[in-house]
Parts: C-alpha cells; structure tokens; sequence
C-alpha cells in the first residue's frame, strides 16, 4: 500500500495532524491515504467533548480506550485524522470539530467541499 501523494487541501505539503496518539490510516501521524482506506482518513480534526459524543452516537466510539488494538482513546484537544464522510456528516449536524487545513489531505475534497471545511478551519487558508 504506497500512500498517494502528500498535499493539502491547500495545494501545499501535507503536514503532520498528530503524534500523540499517533493517528492516519497508516498510524504515521499524516492524514495520508491510498485506495486501500475506504474510509477516507483524510481530514485532520481536532476533537471536542461534543464531537465525540456525537460520534460515539453515531456508531463510532472514538473515546473510550480499546487496548486490543492498542488505541488509548481520544480526548478534546487530540488531533486525529476523521474518515472525510463522518467529518460533513458532523458538519451538516452542527457539530464538526475544527480542522487543520495544511495537515488535511487532498482527497478530502473528494467528499467535503473546500468551503465546508474552511468555515471549520484552525488555519488561515
């Protein structure tokens, strides 16, 4: 599994979205991708208490920890790659947490339009 190329939303080199805990699909710290991550990891999120009660809602409970797979759980202010389809879901629902636009791969825009994820930016576009 080679991962795409690493750009941004922004056209620019993807930077990292978080080491501690380590998050993307390849656990590398990057929101990379390939045609391997059907989930589209793609967007860098910063978590808060109401996303993650969203998403523990929905289906994925992205807080509690889970020691099989060596996942500690996620906590506000963690950064962690979101699949691109649960990110504008949360969106459209009023509750999409604020993303790092320079460390949020391109191919998110395969799913989420520019505009949707710079109304949720941390950084300047």
């Amino acid at each position: 599994m080679d991962p795409d190329p690493s750009l941004n939303v922004l056209d620019g080199p993807l930077v990292t979205c978080g080491m501690d805990p380590k998050t993307g699909f390849f656990r590398d710290g990057y929101c990379n991708t390939c045609d391997a991550d059907q989930g589209s990891h793609t967007v860098c999120a910063v978590m808060t208490a109401e996303f993650l009660a969203y998403s523990k809602y929905v289906g994925n409970d992205l807080s509690t920890p889970n020691p099989t797979f060596g996942f500690a759980g996620l906590k506000p202010g963690d950064s962690w790659c979101l699949c691109a389809g649960r990110f504008l879901q949360a969106a459209d629902e009023g509750c999409g947490p604020r993303v790092h636009l320079a460390a949020t791969h391109k191919r998110a825009l395969e799913i989420v339009p520019l505009d949707v994820l710079e109304a949720h930016a941390l950084d300047a576009s």
